[in-house]
């Protein structure tokens, strides 16, 4: 069993992001100014939205077998 395309590109996006804000984290804690919760909040949007995610069509033509979605 297998996931479709379109659940791939989410699992992938979504480690992306993980793996984005993890980063943001390591960095926010080896800093030596202190940053309130909304600073910390904007500044992990600020990287979500600077990445570089695709959109990413279904094709169910291409398919074969069973099939997570």
């Amino acid at each position: 069993m297998s996931f479709c395309e379109h659940c791939q590109g989410q699992r992938f996006d979504r480690a992306q992001v993980l793996r984005a804000l993890r980063d943001t984290r390591r960095r926010l804690r080896q800093s030596s100014t202190l940053k309130t919760d909304e600073q910390t909040l904007a500044l992990a949007i600020e990287t979500v939205r600077r990445m570089e995610i695709p959109h990413l069509e279904p094709d169910d033509d291409g398919l074969e077998g069973d099939s997570i979605h």
